[in-house]
């Protein structure tokens, strides 16, 4: 069996309005400046407890606490408000990649994100996604990206090799985590980081139709 684990936001789904959003909302309510979009974008990934504070360097633990708490509080907010659906829109070709990928036999999806359980659950459900991934991963349960934790369990939990397994991902944290892991990596070009921070993937995509052969061609020079 192989193992195909996906990153979310910024690789399966463009969520940055949510995220520019309730970031700014948190910031506002403690009266902050928020910071850059640039900045925002470059922490996509992290754990809320590592964000914050590089978001935020100057503020004490108790502020980034703050944050993290005013950052959740408004997220849950913008759901409930919203259709997640379209504040946060699977990336072209993504769902037909995931329904072309689920139909082979010896394949198995997974998820490996920053994002909590309750935040992934909603949009999954949103997107009709759910039965797609055997194996999900979330910040509740493991250190903070680029810490390999959460591939290792993916790993655990599936019985798959790292030599037959692959981290698709749009940022640095991402191909981090997958060398530290022992797998290879996919790098997406559509996400937030720039391409320079993805040096270390295997291979880089353009779109989601590409990915298929760039599977293939790992296989072949594994």
């Amino acid at each position: 069996m192989r193992l195909v684990v996906f990153d979310v936001d910024g690789t399966l789904v463009d969520s940055q309005a949510d995220i520019l959003g309730a970031m700014a909302a948190a910031f506002g309510a403690m009266g902050l400046a928020m910071p850059e979009k640039r900045a925002v974008l470059n922490i996509v990934g992290l754990s809320l407890d590592h964000a914050m504070p590089r978001l935020a360097p100057d503020l004490p633990f108790d502020a980034h606490a703050e944050l993290v708490h005013r950052y959740k509080e408004a997220y849950a907010g913008l759901r409930a408000r919203g259709r997640i659906e379209e504040t946060s829109p699977l990336y072209p070709g993504a769902r037909e990649i995931l329904d072309l990928l689920s139909r082979e036999d010896d394949l198995l999806l997974g998820i490996a994100t920053g994002k909590s359980r309750r935040g992934l659950d909603v949009l999954l459900q949103a997107h009709g996604l759910g039965l797609h991934f055997v194996t999900q991963q979330v910040a509740d349960h493991h250190p903070s990206k680029p810490h390999p934790s959460m591939l290792l369990s993916a790993l655990a939990e599936t019985g798959v090799d790292p030599h037959d397994a692959v981290r698709v991902g749009d940022t640095s944290y991402d191909m981090e985590m997958a060398r530290a892991a022992g797998l290879r990596a996919v790098g997406v070009r559509w996400g937030y980081h720039a391409e320079p921070a993805l040096a270390a993937a295997d291979v880089l995509i353009d779109r989601w139709a590409d990915f298929p052969r760039a599977l293939d061609r790992l296989q072949e020079v594994a």
